[in-house]
């Protein structure tokens, strides 16, 4: 009986021996999957005050929509720089090499601006007041550059790709017939999808083999023909373009 389990011992012992001996440790440099997601801030493109008087773009595309409701005989009262708001995204990145990884994404940004005529009131002393609304949902594809490679302290990258940004663009609220000075109930509304492209620089920093943490600079470049015949909006064009700041999380596998 003792000769037995001793026998039985051994070959436990044995056993478990040669499983040990194919565990191979992966460290962070082996990995090539990251799943995340981004929250940051986009600045749109002319955040600085664009003024009535100006005669420049103001930082955005020929024939803006906004930039013509800034201008317009009966001009609306608001800031450009509203338009900024918080982003969020996620993103599948693959390490092609130790120096380059392709990366899957979306985003999602949504903001409502209130205004006013600027110049124009109701008959009372009452604003004449509308919302404007901007929604986009990018869709991206970059390449990236790790000039140090994976599985460092940190791992800084630069790349760039294209975005797929599908976008609606609405005005709702009370307009005035710059005609017969008529205040009347109205809604405008354009949407499409347009295709730009990104500028990605950013650092990643491992913690421990799991997850990542970092941050990145985003720039984006598109504009969205917005059907003015149909649509009835002051401008031909719509500015999706702008840049942001982001934080991300990935975890890597």
């Amino acid at each position: 009986m003792m000769k037995r389990l001793l026998t039985s011992l051994l070959a436990l012992a044995a056993m478990a021996g040669s499983a040990n001996a194919q565990v191979v440790m992966v460290g962070r440099s082996d990995s090539r999957n990251l799943i995340g997601f981004t929250l940051g801030q986009l600045w749109v493109n002319g955040s600085d005050p664009c003024f009535p008087g100006d005669t420049t773009d103001c930082g955005r595309v020929d024939d803006d929509t906004l930039v013509a409701n800034l201008r317009a005989t009966d001009p609306l009262l608001f800031e450009l720089g509203e338009f900024d708001e918080f982003t969020f995204g996620g993103e599948w990145l693959y390490g092609v090499t130790n120096y380059l990884e392709t990366g899957v994404g979306f985003g999602f940004y949504k903001r409502t601006v209130p205004s006013i005529y600027r110049d124009v009131v109701h008959a009372n002393g009452a604003e004449i007041a509308q919302d404007l609304r901007l929604r986009m949902f990018p869709i991206t594809g970059t390449v990236r550059f790790l000039p140090l490679g994976r599985g460092g302290a940190f791992e800084p990258y630069i790349g760039g790709g294209v975005a797929f940004i599908n976008w609606s663009y609405k005005e709702s609220g009370e307009f005035v017939d710059s005609a017969t000075g008529d205040v009347f109930l109205a809604q405008y509304e354009a949407d499409g999808t347009a295709v730009g492209p990104v500028i990605v620089g950013g650092v990643r920093i491992p913690v421990g083999d799991a997850f990542t943490i970092g941050g990145e600079y985003r720039w984006q470049k598109a504009d969205g023909d917005t059907n003015q015949l149909e649509s009835e909006l002051l401008g031909s064009r719509i500015d999706l373009g702008g840049q942001s700041l982001n934080f991300t999380m990935h975890f890597r596998f």
